[in-house]
């Protein structure tokens, strides 16, 4: 099939699953788990072909490790089937009722939003994720995956369509396009008679070119330009893991820090253990002017430092002379992704947590939890930055609309 044809097909399967009861949509799952498991083997020697092709291609450390399947991220995909299915349906949940005075009584119900298309690059995890929870909450999918991990989305959607027809649903609930030309996105995002909604994950120039190109509408999923900010009565120990941890853990993700802000008072105790401890796992350090008086060696920070998600070893730090002045920097160079403050202040937290504006906002924890999984959501569709439907991590609720269910008596409007 080429694309619309797929598209077309995704759109037909969708009225199946949008009537599906939630019993059978968690025997699917089951058997998507069990299949995972079975064919581990034959999923990580075609992730193996993939790395060989990006190695030879010379991608970067970061993208090599996005697109690495193991048999341990294989397990925790596996568990993120298994969380899904025992989370709650939301289709079908009344979320509102209400009698009018002329007794009709209305309700709101949640509903699948129909035939989804998802563009992603270099993870191919995201297959399993994305397909698991729009099966889920009711809806068919259309999938089109980078072409550094071709191999392994092929050998992952494989076992989702065995698993569809083996559990009597359409296989054409997942769709997934092979081609690695673009032209084939383009055509994708053109199919507005029949995808209800598209979601872009990766690149900024990726989400750039299909919030300008589609014809439908798109839930955006933007850079992680995430800040920590450390208080003047932060507790230092603490803000040094918090750092450490939001820094280094997993720097090629959206939800690692990428700048630092600390405040004046403190900067001259905190900022020489914090670099001791980042340099130790190899970071490099920019800075501004205040920064590189404390902090030999340090590389001058550029204004387009600050608006820039590295998604490397590479944090940017300011010192900032107030709570107020943090907020406003992290609120003017920020991606409205998730930000930090450590502090040991109750009013400085809760200032932090009303005036950020962003989807998730900490106080005394690492930006590395903003995660579906980490959220209790199973697993996450992306990560919304934008404010219209979702914000922040998108799990089944997120993948759901509403209508109005209206009960009436013979009425007539006078």
């Amino acid at each position: 099939m080429n694309v619309q044809e797929k598209a077309i097909a995704v759109r037909e399967a969708s009225r199946v699953l949008y009537t599906a009861s939630t019993a059978k949509k968690n025997a699917l799952l089951r058997k998507i788990a069990s299949l995972l498991k079975e064919n581990q083997d034959d999923i990580i020697a075609a992730n193996t072909k993939d790395l060989e092709s990006a190695r030879e291609a010379g991608l970067s450390k970061v993208l090599l490790d996005r697109l690495t399947l193991n048999e341990q991220r294989i397990k925790q995909m596996i568990a993120g089937v298994r969380d899904v299915i025992t989370l709650p349906d939301p289709v079908g949940e009344i979320i509102s009722k209400v009698k009018r005075p002329n007794g009709l009584v209305i309700e709101r119900m949640r509903v699948p939003l129909g035939a989804i298309g998802i563009i992603y690059e270099a993870r191919p995890n995201v297959t399993i994720d994305a397909a698991v929870l729009c099966l889920k909450a009711g809806n068919a999918v259309l999938l089109r995956g980078g072409s550094e991990a071709i191999n392994a989305n092929a050998a992952l959607v494989s076992i989702l369509k065995l698993a569809l027809e083996q559990t009597g649903f359409p296989p054409s609930c997942v769709e997934f396009i092979d081609s690695t030309d673009r032209s084939a996105v383009t055509e994708m995002l053109k199919q507005d008679r029949y995808i209800d909604v598209i979601i872009p994950r990766g690149s900024q120039s990726l989400i750039r070119f299909v919030a300008e190109q589609s014809t439908i509408p798109v839930i955006v999923h933007g850079e992680g330009n995430c800040h920590v900010y450390v208080d003047r009565t932060a507790n230092l120990a603490t803000a040094e893991e918090i750092v450490f941890n939001a820094k280094v853990q997993r720097p090629s993700v959206c939800n690692a820090a990428e700048k630092l802000l600390v405040h004046s008072a403190i900067a001259e105790k905190f900022l020489p253990r914090i670099a001791r401890r980042l340099r130790s796992a190899s970071v490099e350090l920019r800075g501004d002017e205040a920064v590189r008086n404390i902090l030999a060696d340090v590389v001058p920070v550029t204004e387009e430092d600050w608006y820039r998600e590295y998604l490397d070893l590479i944090i940017a730090i300011k010192i900032v002379p107030s709570l107020e002045e943090a907020i406003r920097h992290i609120n003017t160079y920020g991606s409205h992704h998730s930000d930090a403050i450590v502090t040991g202040t109750k009013s400085a937290g809760e200032k932090f947590l009303r005036e950020v504006d962003s989807a998730a906002v900490y106080v005394n924890a690492s930006t590395r939890f903003t995660d579906g999984y980490e959220f209790g959501l199973g697993a996450e569709i992306g990560i919304s930055t934008q404010k219209l439907h979702a914000r922040g991590p998108m799990g089944l609720v997120e993948l759901t609309s509403t209508k109005y269910i209206v009960h009436g008596k013979g009425n007539i409007r006078q």
